[in-house]
């Protein structure tokens, strides 16, 4: 696998392969990497010549200072997790390289960011659509895959990726989760003793909600079972639940099988954030 720590040496191996007819999928992410980041792995290399996986801790997403410099940290690790893996090459900028000076421009992504993530994290998906837009310019991918955990941000890169006109096809790749459920993320190693357990409640409590909703309880009175899920357990504090149109994450007040239904939730495990997600419908 090769290591481009520069723009020049990582332009000029993507025209390469690009000249000689060769397709590139991209795989961005912030390190820290696990089996879920390695399902994006193998989907691209199912589908491409030519795999490249960025690590990059992207500080204009994070609006809480402690966040970031909490965000685990291991190239070594990573390397050799994406060598196993199969990966070509790998993209691990400094802050210099990809912010040489302040930035001045912003992105707005409308009703996209105004609810779930963005309600909370204020100007996180900014710095999402900032970096983001950064990567695709120099690693030029044909298609770029990203996680079904960070739903939101699929949605607001996919409007991004029209809005812009980049010549990229974007794939979402299914949530991979541990044998007991919890989705797969890089904050997970900061889930220390009970915590662990804890945090199963978020996935326990969205297949009690799909399975209600299925069998035809309403909107509120699952919103109910899910708050009180959270209200009666210790050591967890739910920020949002909220069920959503898959494709413009605008809350639903009854359901139609004919849009696409997600499941989205976000709590507090200790002082771990984590968020995860489930299909309704299609």
């Amino acid at each position: 696998m090769q290591l481009y720590t520069d723009v020049s040496s990582l332009r000029q191996a993507v025209t390469a392969h690009h000249r000689a007819g060769r397709s590139v999928g991209f795989v961005p992410t912030m390190g820290a990497l696990h089996a879920g980041h390695m399902s994006l792995i193998e989907a691209s290399r199912r589908e491409n010549d030519v795999t490249i996986c960025s690590i990059y801790v992207n500080p204009t997403q994070f609006n809480d200072v402690s966040d970031l410099e909490k965000y685990p940290r291991d190239l070594e690790a990573d390397r050799g997790m994406l060598e196993s893996a199969g990966c070509d090459g790998l993209f691990y900028p400094t802050d210099e390289i990809m912010y040489p000076s302040p930035t001045v421009i912003s992105m707005s992504f409308g009703i996209l960011e105004s609810t779930l993530e963005g309600l909370h994290r204020p100007g996180h998906f900014q710095g999402v659509g900032l970096i983001v837009s950064k990567l695709f310019h120099l690693v030029m991918p044909d298609v770029a895959y990203f996680g079904q955990k960070d739903l939101q941000q699929f949605a607001v890169i996919r409007q991004m990726v029209e809005d812009l006109m980049f010549p990229v096809r974007l794939v979402r790749v299914p949530i991979m989760r541990e044998t007991d459920g919890l989705a797969m993320s890089s904050r997970n190693a900061r889930l220390a003793g009970e915590d662990r357990s804890r945090a199963t409640l978020l996935f326990s409590c969205l297949i009690g909600a799909k399975e209600k909703l299925l069998s035809g309880e309403s909107v509120e009175s699952v919103k109910g079972f899910v708050e009180s899920e959270f209200s009666g357990a210790p050591g967890v504090d739910l920020e949002y639940f909220a069920i959503v149109n898959t494709n413009t994450l605008q809350s639903l007040q009854q359901l139609d099988q004919q849009e696409p239904v997600s499941l989205c939730i976000a709590a507090w495990v200790g002082d771990v954030r984590l968020i995860d997600n489930l299909t309704l419908f299609e």
